[in-house]
């Protein structure tokens, strides 16, 4: 038994990863407000990049820049010693697309909101089904 103890304390930010994960998925599902939805859709997007972070992650390595000149040692390189920095360029990249998705999903909502006055998914759709909604004063 301490050796699955161990094991969940080791992976410790994969189980975060999991519970956000979960935590984002329930809210783009089950909850009706456009918001809560669209908060839902960031915190999974975090839990994405939490995980590659994680997976990026090396124990005992170094970042890879390679010394050339009188101060470098005359050793041969091995890739192992190194951080693959990959992952982390790409999870930067991830992070303003899920800064523009946010900007854009909450512009969306606020559109929504002026011209059906709710969030509430389910009244939105009622609007919609009694007929086309003019533009309000706004």
């Amino acid at each position: 038994m301490n050796e699955l103890g161990v094991l969940i304390v080791s992976k410790a930010n994969y189980w975060m990863t999991i519970a956000l994960m979960m935590v984002g998925l329930y809210a783009m599902i089950a909850k009706q407000n456009l918001v809560k939805k669209i908060i839902g859709m960031n915190i999974l997007q975090t839990a994405v990049i939490l995980f590659f972070i994680s997976i990026g992650a090396k124990r005992d390595a170094t970042i890879p820049i390679v010394m050339h000149g009188p101060g470098a040692h005359g050793h041969a390189l091995r890739a192992v010693d190194y951080i693959n920095p990959l992952p982390h360029v790409l999870m930067l990249t991830a992070i303003v697309v899920a800064v523009a998705t946010l900007g854009v999903a909450l512009a969306l909502a606020i559109k929504i909101f002026r011209q059906y006055r709710t969030l509430d998914e389910d009244e939105i759709l009622v609007q919609l089904q009694d007929g086309p909604q003019g533009e309000s004063d706004g």
